[in-house]
């Protein structure tokens, strides 16, 4: 009696499976897409705290991930790619870490929502961002 090779099929296409689902929030990690969607040149952070406005450069969005971390190489992990949201968890070796949460509103608007440690200090912040012209 000859057995069937249709169990290790079955195997298989499980293993592919699992392979693909494994795989595929890699892919959605990378985007980001709702970032790209913003509109590029100057910004205005305004601090929900009162602390005096702060002004960027906007070139591709993710600027907004690493505020208080601007220029250092940091690990990503993205949390949360929605359409209108997002949210990044970023380690920065010897220099802290955070979690950042952008909300967009439209085109030159978004709130943005930050804690984490920099500088061997806890920090934490919600800040409305406004896009007001050209890079200065």
């Amino acid at each position: 009696m000859m057995k069937s090779k249709k169990p290790y099929r079955t195997v298989a296409g499980l293993f592919a499976l699992g392979a693909l689902a494994i795989g595929a929030p890699v892919v959605a990690q990378a985007s980001l897409a709702m970032l790209d969607t913003l509109d590029r040149g100057g910004w205005e952070l305004r601090y929900r705290d009162g602390s005096a406005p702060r002004n960027i450069c906007v070139r591709s969005g993710r600027e907004f991930i690493q505020l208080r971390h601007a220029g250092d190489s940091c690990n990503r992990f993205v949390v949360e790619d929605g359409k209108a949201q997002v949210t990044v968890q970023y380690t920065c070796r010897g220099n802290g870490y955070g979690r950042t949460n952008i909300r967009r509103e439209n085109s030159g608007l978004v709130q943005v929502d930050s804690q984490g440690i920099a500088d061997g200090r806890p920090f934490q912040f919600s800040a409305e961002a406004r896009r007001t012209g050209s890079c200065r």
